[in-house]
């Protein structure tokens, strides 16, 4: 534990150097590091997905930086700083783990998100999707909200019903298209289409996000294999010739 405290300091103090004395640190505002945080978040995402525990090392590092960097500026404003982050976030912690730190009884995950959810409203939230954030990517939004209000009672009694809701979506969607309907109206078909699915992939323990990512990785690296073995343009390949190519690239 010491050791870890020490390389914490060190950052700390890193950080208050660097603010005092480095010209772009001095500039920096909570706005101008928010999409540096996004994308560093991201890139965490990524080295996760490919469990490459040196990058995840290194993007851990990264993150950490930044949270140092918002902790220096609300210092600066008088506002807060890291301690009260912290402490912050620990009370947080203990008090909605009364299974651990108290005398409620909780055996399994599903009791103790539900005790969560409820911990939070009783803290004063007005929903249970209050805590999904606005900017989460819409496929990751879907599945947090499902998931959030599942602790309530909301929820399918069986995949087989969820499916069922899948078919139906389908079948509006292929409606609305058939039918020609206005642009808005097929959109919110899609969606549904979507949606219904996000709930089937959640009964089914699949995370779709990362089920999708996958699959775009692999689109990726066969089309990548199409260009580099196309022996001419590809504006100048007929579908069938870049097919051949890509049946290629399955087989590695």
């Amino acid at each position: 534990m010491e050791h870890k405290l020490e390389a914490f300091g060190r950052l700390l103090t890193i950080m208050d150097e660097l603010r005092e004395q480095c010209p772009w640190d001095r500039k920096q505002t909570f706005q101008t590091l928010r999409n540096l945080t996004i994308e560093e978040t991201y890139e965490l995402a990524d080295a996760i997905l490919e469990e490459n525990l040196e990058e995840i090392k290194e993007e851990i590092g990264d993150i950490m930086l930044h949270m140092a960097f918002y902790a220096r500026i609300a210092d600066e404003k008088g506002a807060f700083d890291m301690a009260d982050a912290l402490h912050a976030v620990c009370d947080k912690l203990i008090k909605r783990h009364p299974h651990i730190y108290g005398d409620v009884v909780a055996d399994d995950e599903e009791t103790v998100k539900k005790n969560w959810e409820q911990l939070k409203l009783k803290e004063g939230k007005k929903s249970v999707l209050q805590g999904v954030p606005k900017s989460l990517p819409a496929m990751v939004k879907a599945y947090r909200m499902q998931e959030k209000t599942k602790q309530v009672g909301f929820e399918w009694e069986n995949s087989e019903q969820v499916w069922e809701k899948v078919e139906e979506e389908m079948e509006e969607f292929r409606e609305a298209m058939q039918q020609n309907m206005p642009q808005e109206k097929r959109e919110e078909e899609f969606g549904d289409v979507l949606f219904s699915l996000v709930n089937y992939a959640r009964f089914q323990g699949i995370d779709p996000e990362t089920a999708l990512e996958r699959v775009n990785q692999k689109f990726k690296k066969r089309f990548e294999y199409i260009e580099a073995k196309a022996p001419k343009a590809l504006r100048e390949m007929t579908l069938a010739e870049m097919d051949a190519l890509w049946e290629e690239a399955k087989g590695l």
